[in-house]
């Protein structure tokens, strides 16, 4: 599912109010595919001034091409409008609730290391977890460089897409993610509870202690690393998840939706046997 798009909106609003604070020599966005070329090539010259190095830089965005089809999506996205009622019952059906329990089960030791240090509690992560791509299955598979690069190209929103495609490279430097491992939405979203390029590099961590921060393939790295965005956006351990709680509030900081964050308390309540 797609709904991080609703947190993908609330980020663009807060990055315009950064605009001019970022990098002063940004390349030049474009209306034009045919100077999508020349813009990558002074983007790569950038990304090597801003110390991402040449070999990360050339892997990753090497032969990159612009993709119309990004540009389509990104200029049909439609408001989320659906009634709570219809959303819930689409997302929190029967059978996405057993599997959740079954998740909970397989991973009952992880999430009670993930709620001790972190405070957040199993049931909402597993929430998230099926409501964002039902449990990995729908992570996507498009290619995060060129969807970022179209989208940092384009001049509607091209400072807060510079910015998500500067810190792409930057999980590619430290080793969490190849170039090629690096696929998910098409606005850039990665992993099983697609987090964008900046979540990724301020909130992934390593729970498997494999040495990298695998938010595609490694499942305890994916649900500590939610637990570790929203104890960033102020969760309180011990404390409800209901509507009209601190912690339901930091779930809207997850994504601003009350259709979602409710949903996502049902879905927690179920899990819990609270409803």
């Amino acid at each position: 599912m797609k709904t991080s798009k609703l947190r993908l909106s609330a980020l663009v609003l807060s990055a315009a109010l950064a605009v001019g604070l970022g990098r002063a020599e940004a390349a030049t966005c474009g209306k034009d595919p045919a100077q999508f070329g020349a813009w990558l090539q002074d983007f790569k010259a950038e990304a090597v001034s801003a110390g991402i190095s040449r070999g990360v830089v050339e892997q990753a965005l090497g032969g990159v091409t612009y993709d119309p089809r990004v540009i389509k999506l990104d200029r049909n996205q439609k408001h989320f409008s659906q009634p709570f009622e219809v959303y819930s019952k689409r997302v929190v059906s029967p059978a996405r609730v057993a599997k959740g329990k079954q998740l909970m089960q397989r991973y009952a030791s992880t999430l009670d290391r993930i709620e001790k240090q972190f405070g957040v509690p199993g049931p909402i992560l597993i929430a998230i977890w099926g409501m964002e791509t039902d449990f990995g299955a729908g992570s996507g598979n498009m290619s995060t460089f060129r969807s970022l690069a179209t989208l940092a190209f384009d001049c509607r929103r091209t400072d807060f897409f510079q910015d998500q495609l500067m810190d792409a490279l930057k999980i590619v430097q430290r080793g969490d993610l190849s170039p090629a491992q690096m696929k998910g939405a098409w606005a850039g979203e990665l992993g099983q509870t697609q987090f964008l390029p900046s979540s990724y590099v301020r909130f992934a961590v390593d729970f498997d202690r494999n040495g990298h921060a695998d938010l595609r393939n490694s499942p305890v790295d994916v649900l500590a690393s939610t637990a570790n965005y929203l104890k960033g956006y102020g969760w309180q351990r011990g404390g409800s998840w209901e509507e009209g709680s601190h912690n339901f509030a930091v779930l809207r900081e997850w994504n601003k939706a009350g259709v979602y964050a409710k949903s996502a308390a049902l879905f927690a309540d179920k899990l819990v046997g609270k409803r």
